[in-house]
């Protein structure tokens, strides 16, 4: 294996110093793994909601990437594929909590929903104000598996712009909530890899492929995927991609949608720009109408080859807290097609969620799969 590493012990906290010395904005907690915003003083004064997210290291540019003025205020970083302890995260909700409260955006993946929910449980127990958003966008397993199997991807940093420009415009605890569980409910996501990733200090994925195989739906941490298939053409990759999440997620004729295809790792940009044309070209024959298009490296595997593919159904809010201005140094503004404000259906409140959206996975409940 071979890697840009000096000691394997040293790899995130050298990772995450690196990084914040490139990034305006952003600073590190003192003997932690906790990247913060360099102006936490003031947003804490500000008393608006904090949003703190994380998992482990080798996802980046996710979390800390995505730390910033309208995304989050806090990411906290385990080691390589391990979530943070709940003692961390307790020290993060700590360290940005203020009249507004913390809203916690937890990917569906055991570990992290048990450290993440007991940080808020504590952090409930010393009177700081704590919600808990669960992200299940990976659509790979049956559509009735348990809750506890339906990863949580890619599509994670949409639900961090939509629950960022929620807080930046000053709404309340509850309405960013609302906003970010919506979104999760209107979110679907599916990967493929060409190879599997070889992480730091972890090694090769679960999965081996030849040169004539392509696994389909593996997770981000080298789970294997929903099953084994021989590598076809971008354009019928594409499509199989996009018709799955559509039907997942019960997208349709006259959708509006945003779409998002994510570098898994160590995919090129040409393959990338391939990809997302494809995927632009198969919504177009389910008549989905893209509105804004995300194509680039948000949310990686290590160094997996493949890319993943989402569709976030839009509405007025969620458009416009996808173009919200943000000084996260990882977010990209989306590509916008067509012409100037939508006239797209009014599917949700002024919070942006859907009337009917059912109520949310919360990492602070007890009872997880």
């Amino acid at each position: 294996m071979k890697k840009l590493i000096n000691d394997v012990q040293d790899i995130v906290p050298q990772a995450l110093a690196g990084y914040v010395a490139s990034c305006n904005g952003l600073t590190l907690m003192p003997d932690t793994q906790t990247v913060i915003r360099s102006d936490i003083a003031a947003v804490v004064a500000s008393g608006q909601v904090a949003i703190v997210s994380g998992g482990g290291a080798g996802h980046e540019p996710a979390h800390c990437g995505y730390v910033g003025k309208g995304m989050l205020t806090a990411a906290v970083t385990g080691d390589v594929f391990t979530s943070p302890s709940a003692h961390a995260v307790l020290q993060a909700i700590r360290a940005v909590a203020g009249q507004g409260g913390v809203l916690l955006i937890v990917k569906n993946y055991a570990s992290d929903l048990a450290n993440f929910g007991q940080a808020a449980r504590m952090a409930d127990a010393e009177g700081i104000p704590v919600e808990c958003v669960v992200v299940d966008d990976d659509i790979a397993l049956r559509a009735d598996a348990p809750a506890g199997e339906r990863r949580g991807i890619a599509g994670t940093i949409l639900v961090h712009k939509v629950a960022g420009a929620a807080a930046e415009a000053g709404r309340s605890l509850a309405e960013v909530k609302n906003a970010a569980e919506a979104a999760v409910s209107d979110l679907g996501s599916i990967s493929i890899a060409l190879s599997p990733g070889v992480a730091p200090a972890i090694g090769p994925s679960q999965f081996a492929l030849t040169e004539h195989e392509m696994e389909f739906g593996p997770g981000i941490h080298g789970e294997a995927g929903l099953k084994r298939v021989p590598v076809e053409r971008a354009r019928r990759l594409a499509h199989n991609m996009v018709v799955r999440v559509a039907a997942a997620r019960g997208f349709g004729p006259d959708d509006d949608v945003m779409l998002m295809v994510n570098n898994l790792g160590s995919t090129s940009l040409m393959e990338l720009s391939i990809m997302t044309g494809d995927a632009l070209t198969a919504c177009a024959g389910l008549g989905l109408s893209v509105h804004r298009v995300l194509c680039g490296t948000f949310l990686t595997a290590s160094d997996m080859a493949g890319v993943s593919v989402s569709l976030l159904r839009l509405d007025s809010a969620r458009l416009e807290a996808l173009d919200a201005r943000t000084l996260a140094p990882a977010w990209t503004s989306p590509g916008r097609r067509g012409s100037g404000l939508l006239s797209i259906g009014a599917g949700g409140d002024e919070t942006g969620a859907a009337p009917n959206a059912g109520r949310g996975r919360d990492c602070m409940e007890d009872n997880h799969d």
